[in-house]
């Protein structure tokens, strides 16, 4: 009993301090808001807010410019207009936690103890990114929350809440749509080995089983049911704001993006759209290649898809990394890196990002033209992660998964 206590207390603790902070950095954000020239909440948190307005006023949230989201969230924050204008603020915090509670339950699953599972879990709950971003109101939290719960009912091996999990993440936001792959080989049917000579339709017909055509078929239909009921509320308004204007979106805009200053350049070319669709082959390759390798460890190929996706995605922000983030305790477990030669890596990465933002800031705000250094920076910064993705991956012990073969 004693030992269930102070379990109980390690967890119970780690999760309300980790809750407390958030909450106090809403209330700073409020204050600040109102009593500096600076302001805390996240532009993108009006953006929602205003979405949210023309929902409760009866009319499409894409009446709001540069709202480019699916009308679930809008509708979400309606409490905003309704309840108080700091709604989504706490739904994003709790959204936060819950992102680490799903860590903490996907841990334990993998064979650590309460105390290291709780000690990994802090360095997302604790991280002032995460903090910030969340409390700021940017909405990457609830995404987090919808991949990292497909990956903990996969691991349970409850295909069809992790596929109503899936389909529900891709139809918010498109790039967890490059995790399907792995997914895929994971759930397929094992190849016989007997060395009968099979045709090739067989061999085809191997690479499906039960598991795999009830998870396609069920995420699949949350994504079509959604996509085809706002459709019809909305129109062509919402297929262009929530999917097509991220697959041609060319931002020309000062990014970490290795691509931005090309785009910027070319913008009144007519190549510009042929560039903007062409940057995403390297990342196709190197997702496709990813797959293929660590297929077996699905939270440590979510991790590799996302960060590649990011690090080579024609627009890359602070928050993006996020995205990656938040598997990264996940993968830590099983990394034989030193001590010493992590903290390198990590001071590094920030360095890069230091770099980045220095020309950044005597651009935005000194309006200085250093376009070529930023460019420069963020090739430096790809570089950068390139190098530790290859550390991660050098020095990764995966966990080989059995083939999912009951389904709840």
């Amino acid at each position: 009993m004693e030992y269930i206590l102070s379990k109980l207390m390690r967890f119970s603790v780690l999760f309300s301090v980790a809750f407390g902070i958030r909450l106090l950095f809403v209330g700073f954000g409020i204050y600040q808001d109102r009593t500096m020239v600076v302001k805390y909440t996240d532009i993108d948190y009006h953006v929602f807010t205003d979405a949210s307005r023309f929902v409760v006023q009866g009319s499409s949230p894409y009446n709001r410019s540069t709202y480019r989201y699916t009308p679930l969230l809008a509708w979400m924050l309606t409490p905003n207009i309704l309840l108080t204008p700091h709604f989504g603020k706490l739904l994003f915090v709790t959204c936060d936690v819950l992102s680490g509670f799903l860590m903490y339950r996907i841990l334990i699953l993998r064979g650590l103890t309460d105390v290291a599972a709780c000690r990994f879990c802090a360095l997302w709950l604790l991280n002032p990114l995460p903090i910030g971003v969340s409390s700021r109101g940017n909405a990457e939290s609830v995404l987090a929350v919808l991949v990292l719960g497909t990956l903990l009912c996969l691991e349970w091996k409850r295909l069809i809440i992790a596929a109503l999990l899936y389909g529900l993440a891709v139809h918010v936001k498109i790039y967890p749509v490059t995790c399907a792959l792995p997914i895929a080989l994971s759930l397929r049917r094992q190849r016989k080995r007997d060395g009968s000579n099979d045709g090739l339709l067989t061999m085809m017909l191997r690479l499906f089983s039960k598991d795999l055509i009830l998870f396609a078929a069920v995420a699949g239909a949350v994504l079509a049911g959604l996509t085809w009921t706002f459709y019809c509320m909305y129109g062509w308004d919402f297929l262009h704001e929530t999917y097509l204007y991220h697959l041609t979106r060319r931002d020309i805009r000062h990014n970490f993006s290795p691509y931005f200053y090309m785009l910027y350049l070319t913008a009144e070319s007519n190549w510009s759209p042929v560039l903007g669709l062409a940057v995403f082959l390297p990342q196709g390759l190197l997702l496709l290649l990813a797959s293929l390798a660590f297929h077996t460890d699905l939270a440590f190929c979510f991790f590799l898809h996302t960060a590649i996706f990011v690090s080579f995605n024609k627009v890359c922000t602070s928050q993006y990394f996020l995205w990656y983030l938040c598997f990264l305790p996940l993968v830590l477990p099983r990394l034989t890196l030193s001590v010493r030669r992590g903290l390198g890596l990590l001071v590094l990465w920030f360095t890069g990002q230091a770099l980045w933002l220095a020309p950044a800031y005597y651009l935005e705000f000194e309006e200085l033209n250093t376009f070529v250094l930023i460019w420069l920076a963020g090739l430096f910064f790809l570089l950068i992660n390139t190098v530790m993705l290859t550390q991660i991956m050098s020095h990764y012990q995966p966990t080989t998964t059995e083939p999912t073969k009951k389904i709840t």
